[in-house]
């Protein structure tokens, strides 16, 4: 059985999914009734004139037919073979995607358990680390790692968050506050250096254009971050990714490059799409691809109103960027922004 109360959202869409079919099997039912009455009218018309034979046996009895009221009868039938026929649509439809009701309440379901279960070990998590910076100085190198991993921690309990508001089937609120693009870029490589450092890739950022835009943070943290990662899983030990902020025409610009081999067994045009990703792994990091990080990126950037491109690719590197609309203080106030000319 599927809770009616969390499948709202699901069973609207498949009641309407259900109309639609019920709506095409009605046409079609009704074209052909249509064309079955013009069939037989046509025919009836061609005979009410005909005299009776000469030949009739004595005492035969002759019906004689109306044309007018004949017709009439032919239309009431046809509207009622219409309606039974859009009736029986709309059941085998509903019963042709029942499996998929059910389905869609069980994903809706498993979403929900799972995004409430992980609250509570991420809540217990954050509380640990607190008690461990308690003992340690914040500026020491442990108090300044405990500070990021439980920035981290936060990161992931916000996306838990938004899984299990997402699986609730509301429309989220728009974004309204602008936020610092550049400072949710330095913090996406400071989470990302380590795994940098372990592959041997350097990491760079060049953050010195203070730029606003309005997103949600947690979306933006998780858009850059899919490039960063993106970009370092295709980048082979020794090599370098670079990730910058600047301003062009009106719009923030968040561009990661790396020195990879850059895309070849991949069609350039669908690189944003799901599931499609490069069978390939140039960098020897034994990572599979699931062709999502990207198709995310892209999903992120046009709910905010902007976009995500790929800018070039070749023997000598890749280059992808994100595209936002600029907030109206691009410059954060107490900061001054370089005096450079824009791309």
């Amino acid at each position: 059985m599927t809770d009616s109360r969390n499948s709202g959202p699901d069973q609207e869409s498949l009641r309407r999914a259900s109309l639609k079919i019920a709506l095409r099997i009605s046409a079609a039912c009704g074209a052909l009734v249509l064309c079955l009455l013009a069939a037989a009218t046509v025919y009836l018309f061609s005979k009410t004139g005909a005299p009776a034979p000469d030949s009739a046996e004595p005492g035969a009895v002759y019906a004689s037919l109306d044309t007018r009221d004949l017709i009439k009868a032919m239309i009431v039938v046809g509207l009622v073979g219409v309606l039974l026929a859009g009736v029986i649509g709309w059941l085998s439809a509903r019963s042709s995607i029942r499996p998929l009701s059910e389905a869609l309440a069980l994903q809706r379901r498993f979403v929900q358990d799972a995004s409430h279960e992980m609250r509570t070990p991420l809540a217990i998590l954050d509380a640990r680390i607190q008690l461990a910076q308690r003992g340690n100085d914040p500026e020491s190198a442990n108090g300044q790692a405990l500070a990021r991993i439980r920035e981290d921690t936060a990161a992931l309990t916000e996306l838990v968050n938004g899984l299990l508001e997402a699986a609730t089937g509301r429309e989220p609120a728009p974004d309204t506050t602008p936020v610092n693009v550049t400072a949710i870029a330095a913090e996406v490589v400071e989470s990302a250096r380590q795994l940098a450092d372990t592959r041997r890739i350097g990491l760079g950022f060049d953050g010195r254009t203070q730029v606003e835009a309005v997103i949600n943070p947690q979306s933006l943290r998780r858009a850059i971050l899919a490039l960063v990662d993106n970009a370092l899983a295709h980048t082979p030990a020794g090599g370098r990714v670079d990730l910058s902020v600047g301003l062009a025409r009106n719009q923030a610009v968040i561009s990661v490059t790396d020195t990879g081999s850059g895309i070849s067994d991949v069609d350039r045009q669908r690189i944003f799409e799901r599931f499609v990703h490069s069978t390939r792994d140039p960098a020897g990091s034994g990572r599979r691809g699931y062709g999502i990080g990207l198709a995310l990126v892209r999903e992120i950037a046009a709910q905010a109103g902007g976009q995500a491109e790929l800018v070039s690719s070749g023997p000598g590197g890749t280059e992808m960027r994100i595209l936002l609309p600029r907030a109206h203080s691009a410059v954060l106030p107490g900061r001054r922004a370089p005096s450079q000319p824009e791309q």
